[in-house]
């Protein structure tokens, strides 16, 4: 049965586009008979240009294929994502001339949350997504689609657990900032994020953990003034990522100028 094909099965026409446009490995793509659309033309052109072999079932086969409900009359067989090193996602920015600018997730075991911070990082010029091993989401199947096809492009490495991820960063020259409520200072600090950087983020309720707040080089707070005393931490890494990118482009700007 092709559910027992080993790989990874991306559902969706905007998935399956974007692993297309990434380049990534796909074993098969599956469209349901009479399925139509421009997004789908694009699918169909892009697979016989790379040779990739093309399938037509019956709608209620992918159905039932399908674990999301979402298919959209395209699913694809594509070859596992992997993760990569550290030394990797510094060279990925040194690739493009910028100081490096990663996230570090702290026991975020939410897949839907891993995914919209990769999705977030992607889309904010940012290098790279770091997981431990343990206490994470993981690179997985649900994770990529969360991300809505940003996981195809951004890389995202693997450390044994937080702790040794932020000392081998800090040994390779990047300042490690945690965002945490007991911070001394406001995220909206004068402090240099034009500086190679990591961001550490915690996982919802628990927040960093101990060990994780004592190896950071400062921890910052986001300002809240409402009752409810924390952010989803997807959100929380969208304000840091882009006051991140907010401050690099306006001293670029000041470069220039």
């Amino acid at each position: 049965m092709a559910a027992h094909e080993r790989g990874e099965w991306l559902e969706g026409r905007n998935p399956v586009w974007e692993a297309l446009q990434a380049g990534r490995k796909l074993k098969k793509v599956i469209l349901a008979k009479k399925a139509h659309g421009p997004q789908l033309d694009a699918i169909i052109a892009g697979v016989q240009e790379r040779g990739i072999p093309l399938e037509y079932w019956e709608r209620r086969e992918l159905d039932r294929l399908a674990t999301t409900g979402r298919h959209q009359g395209v699913m694809a067989l594509a070859e596992p994502l992997v993760t990569v090193t550290v030394d990797k996602l510094l060279a990925e920015a040194r690739a493009r001339g910028e100081e490096p600018l990663l996230l570090l997730l702290d026991g975020v075991e939410d897949p839907q949350n891993v995914g919209s911070i990769i999705r977030t990082v992607e889309v904010g010029g940012g290098h790279g997504v770091i997981l431990p091993e343990r206490r994470s989401a993981g690179l997985n199947a649900t994770v990529v689609k969360a991300s809505a096809g940003a996981a195809n492009h951004l890389p995202v490495a693997m450390v044994k657990n937080t702790v040794r991820g932020i000392e081998e960063l800090k040994a390779k020259g990047c300042w490690v900032i945690g965002a945490d409520q007991a911070g001394d200072n406001l995220w909206t600090s004068t402090f240099d994020l034009n500086l190679p950087l990591c961001l550490v983020l915690g996982s919802e309720g628990k927040g960093l953990s101990r060990l994780a707040k004592e190896k950071c080089d400062l921890l910052l707070r986001i300002p809240m003034q409402g009752r409810v005393s924390s952010l989803n931490v997807s959100v929380a890494a969208g304000i840091m990522v882009y006051e991140v990118l907010r401050r690099r482009q306006q001293q670029a700007e000041q470069e220039r100028g």
